[in-house]
């Protein structure tokens, strides 16, 4: 009997031996068989295939061609450095926007880089979009499920001294992130000044989207730029259905037993996934071969002889001991299992004590160690100026609270993703429920120089004390972590920005109480013009800054970028901050940072209100790309009719938005000294609101009388 089994084992084992390897032949094939899958030294794999056979790949959407001089493969108008199909990730060279000048200003040459990614999409978590040049602002724009997405950034210096090797702060260089999912994007680059007055140490302007870690800036670049294209890293998904859709029809690609079928977070599409246990390629038969743990050492078994591969994972036993002639000692193995066993228990109680008196050890070295981070944070911060300052307070009815970390890790559920209700360069809101069940908005900021503590510490100090119905109130603050955090109160009903350009709200938005919200926002930023100890110069007005309520009341927000001025000062020199189409040119021009400037970006905001477009679009021409010069040049021409809703017409009273355009014009003047005080604007906009209401008129009718009254602006 004993004789028997052996030869049946010995069978087995020659078999799992010839089936084993099989499986890593057909685990070490990436491509289909006779299909070609190296072009130069870059592997490519199924579903992916050279233009050789269109079996040999999944659709034209996978078709590489391998360029026959220099035995480069080639994507749609980008080369392929490799393919992954464990990461579904391509890494790919792209060009680099490039625009250059004579010194007189005149243009040299000027390349736009241009990218559709037909299967791919943009991975942000890799890349970044970079702004090289010291007269320069890079713009990228892109589309995501057919939503158009701009953004860029400004790079600015008067001397090559200025810049600094490796920093991408806006000096020379700057970076900005991009959400995930762009299936296009296209860079654009512009100059203020042509480079006139920086030709002589950089000549030209450079954008382009790379991989994260395979760009250093050298301020050797703003004199000679040293590449033509650049790494970046792209995702790529099969279709565009989910998996549950994908099942249903008949060239489903996960059809290998071992594979699953996973949905991605940030696109559309699916994808396939060897199981676990498993490795290769899951788009193809036979792709997904068994992972032989025993034979790979990644086991967790006593002894390397006691380990037995089974499909798709392992098993531990007792090693079978043979005497010569083939049969089994039973004893000797169970006389070593005994001993394991003792030696299992004398190990498990002395390594149990061990553990129990090291995790306690660790546990207090850790208490200790959090302890003396968040006082090191709470100092670098700046907290103890801030009580100085907060118990210096009298009189006040309602002072900033200063919240531990715990306290707001448990309102934030740790700062859970589903609760995050905004985005900006200057932080993350997150919705967040106290202790005491009160709602509020938790604000990460982004401020990390150590030079900016003091300001941090007297704008904080300010803002506790500003109570104005028409301003979010800060409730208070935790300093226990690297950046500091904000606890604002929480406004229910989104951005002005979402009620004026989703057509779904704009229609129902009526004139009346776009009038309202308007002059509720002047007088918030006359409020902190004029009537704070300290005047506050927001710096960032736009739409999605200006919250509603229930009742849509208007609630200026987003103080991140705001700045302290001292009475006896007109202007402030600063960096240049903000958001494009909303910026004031002035201060775009000269650093010079004035209350004017808030005027122009609400000026920008009443035209909103007005034509319910926004405040920049590439999607539009070039001439009406910047809805302030476009509503300029409107009236001018005598066209401001063609670009108000024709709603607000149909039921607003016609002196009323004559008097509002009139207003808006004023606003946007390119001199400051032209524009009206946000009082005299907050004072307006109340006596507009006070105007008799004119009987509604038929607008078909008078369109054209309404177009002159307007004109006459």
């Amino acid at each position: 009997m004993g004789v028997l089994i052996s030869k049946l084992l010995q069978l087995i084992s020659f078999n799992g031996v010839i089936l084993l390897i099989a499986m890593v032949a057909a685990a070490a094939a990436q491509a289909k068989p006779v299909c070609d899958n190296m072009c130069g030294d870059v592997e490519i794999p199924y579903p992916f295939g050279l233009s050789t056979s269109e079996e040999c790949y999944l659709g034209k959407n996978f078709n590489i061609s391998c360029n026959s001089s220099d035995h480069t493969p080639i994507i749609g108008n980008v080369r392929v450095t490799n393919i992954s199909i464990k990461d579904h990730e391509m890494y790919v060279m792209a060009s680099v926007a490039e625009a250059c000048y004579h010194s007189n200003g005149s243009h040299e040459y000027s390349f736009t880089t241009l990218f559709s990614g037909g299967i791919f999409t943009i991975c942000t978590t890799k890349n970044q979009f970079t702004v090289l040049g010291c007269d320069t602002t890079g713009i990228i724009s892109g589309t995501k499920n057919g939503t158009d997405y701009t953004t860029g950034c400004i790079s600015r210096c008067n001397n090559r001294s200025d810049a600094i090797n490796g920093s991408c702060s806006g000096v020379g260089c700057c970076n900005i992130g991009f959400p995930d999912g762009l299936e296009s994007f296209e860079v654009e680059l512009s100059s203020f000044q042509n480079h006139t007055n920086v030709w002589n140490f950089n000549p030209c302007s450079y954008a382009f989207v790379v991989k994260k870690g395979n760009f250093s800036f050298s301020t050797d670049y703003l004199q000679k730029w040293p590449h033509k294209r650049l790494p970046i890293v792209l995702d790529w998904a099969i279709g565009n259905e989910t998996c549950d859709e994908a099942r249903k029809k008949r060239d489903f690609a996960c059809r290998n037993p071992n594979s699953e079928c996973h949905d991605p977070e940030t696109r559309r599409g699916y994808q396939c996934k060897c199981k676990q246990g498993y490795q290769g390629n899951p788009y193809l038969p036979h792709g997904c071969q068994d992972i032989n743990e025993c034979k790979d050492q990644t086991h967790t078994c006593s002894r390397a002889d006691g380990c037995v591969n089974t499909e798709g994972n392992y098993t531990c036993r007792c090693p079978k001991w043979y005497h010569g002639d083939g049969t089994k000692d039973a004893e000797g193995c169970a006389a070593d299992f005994v001993l394991i066993i003792q030696i299992a228990i004398g190990s498990g109680v002395g390594f149990i004590c061990m553990f129990l008196f090291t995790s306690w050890m660790y546990f207090v070295y850790k208490k200790r160690k959090i302890m003396k981070l968040r006082e090191k944070f709470f100092q670098q911060n700046g907290g103890l100026i801030l009580e100085q300052r907060l118990g210096r307070q009298e009189g006040s009815t309602e002072t900033l609270k200063i919240f531990t970390v715990e306290q707001l890790q448990k309102a934030t559920k740790n700062y859970d993703e589903s609760l995050i209700i905004g985005r900006g360069g200057f932080g993350t809101v997150y919705k967040g429920i106290l202790a005491d069940n009160k709602i509020v908005a938790i604000k990460k900021s982004k401020i990390e120089d150590e030079n900016q503590i003091e300001q941090f510490i007297n704008e904080v100090v300010v803002l506790s004390q500003i109570n104005h119905r028409h301003v979010v109130k800060l409730l208070g603050c935790c300093l226990e972590t690297q950046v500091p955090l904000l606890v604002y109160e929480f406004v229910s009903n989104g951005t002005l920005f979402k009620y004026i350009h989703q057509e779904i709200n704009a229609s129902t938005f009526p004139w009346e109480t776009r009038l309202r919200i308007a002059a509720e926002t002047a007088e918030a930023l006359w409020y902190l013009h004029s009537t704070t100890s300290i005047p506050i110069i927001h710096r960032d007005v736009k739409s999605t800054n200006i919250l509603l309520d229930d009742d849509f009341t208007a609630k200026v927000s987003d103080f991140g970028t705001s700045r302290l001025v001292p009475r006896d000062q007109k202007q402030l020199a600063t960096v240049v901050q903000g958001t494009l189409g909303y910026l004031d040119p002035e201060y775009l021009q000269t650093n010079q940072l004035t209350e004017k400037s808030d005027v122009y970006s609400f000026g920008v905001v009443l035209v909103e209100l007005l034509t319910g477009k926004v405040a920049l679009s590439f999607a539009r021409s070039e001439e009406q790309r910047s809805l302030a010069m476009y509503f300029i040049s409107s009236i001018k021409e005598e066209k401001i009719f063609e670009i108000l809703e024709n709603h607000i017409i149909a039921e607003g009273n016609q002196e009323q938005i004559q008097q509002f355009v009139e207003l808006a014009r004023s606003c946007l003047a390119v001199k400051g000294d032209e524009r009206p005080t946000m009082r005299e604007v907050a004072m307006e906009l109340e006596r507009i609101r006070n105007m008799h209401k004119h009987p509604s008129v038929n607008l078909e009718v008078n369109s054209k009388e309404v177009e002159h009254l307007l004109a006459e602006t």
